[in-house]
């Protein structure tokens, strides 16, 4: 199972929200490129960066950034936030993104989707954020109005291999994940799934191992790190 460090970006800056709310910020850096490195250094293998601007406005916002990542570590990187055209994807990839992730387009523009995928294959991957089990997009402002389950079962029908799962609900509230919700998702789709939202403690890394099998491949973990409530190298000798 990969653990994935996360680094959501606002106007430049290294931030947490709680829920996806804006008004409920943290910064924790003014350099993504140095908190890429802290946790290539711990061990990471993959990271996971949100152009929050980008969600909320619908178009990449700190591609500066993403890029400085890209240049100063040598481990890939996925990046979601506001990529609703073919183009978007290409620019990131041509910086150095490993893979793209689609969120809101997936709800709103399946053919998007599905061309995505033929297009650049596993270097598209979707994001589904759910607030009570229904999506939410827009950077998590507005409902999608299609329940979570509903839309992860399409997702392989689109061509896409994984999905990131987020549960808006216990994102940067550090009250743990729910592994079995999870799994029932992945089950529920037949669709390898990297879970996000609420990851808190090493026990959250053990319970999602358990459900290995069921379809969880990934852990996003973001607050949990920033707040030193977990430990990068101990999540990753578990998940190994």
């Amino acid at each position: 199972m990969l653990i994935i460090p996360a680094i959501d970006i606002l106007d430049g800056n290294v931030v947490r929200l709680e829920q996806g709310d804006f008004k409920k910020l943290k910064k924790y850096s003014m350099f993504p490129e140095e908190i890429a490195q802290k946790w290539q250094n711990a061990g990471a293998q993959y990271l996971h960066v949100v152009d929050l601007d980008g969600a909320k406005k619908g178009v990449t916002e700190n591609i500066f950034a993403i890029k400085r990542i890209v240049d100063n570590i040598n481990i890939p990187i996925e990046v979601g936030g506001g990529i609703r055209k073919m183009s978007d994807i290409e620019n990131l990839l041509d910086i150095g993104v490993e893979r793209v992730i689609i969120g809101s387009a997936a709800v709103e523009d399946p053919e998007f989707v599905m061309e995505a995928a033929e297009n650049f294959g596993e270097q598209v991957i979707v994001g589904i954020d759910a607030r009570d089990g229904i999506v939410a997009v827009h950077g998590w402002s507005d409902s999608g109005e299609i329940d979570a389950k509903e839309l992860a079962a399409r997702i392989g029908d689109y061509g896409i291999s994984t999905i990131i799962y987020t549960d808006i609900s216990r994102d940067g509230m550090l009250n743990g994940i729910d592994a079995a919700h999870v799994a029932d998702i992945a089950e529920h789709a037949g669709i390898e799934v990297i879970a996000s939202g609420g990851v808190t403690s090493l026990d959250d890394i053990k319970n999602l191992k358990a459900y290995e099998n069921a379809g969880i491949v990934g852990a996003i973990i973001g607050k949990a790190l920033y707040e030193g409530t977990l430990d990068l190298t101990e999540a990753l000798k578990i998940a190994e």
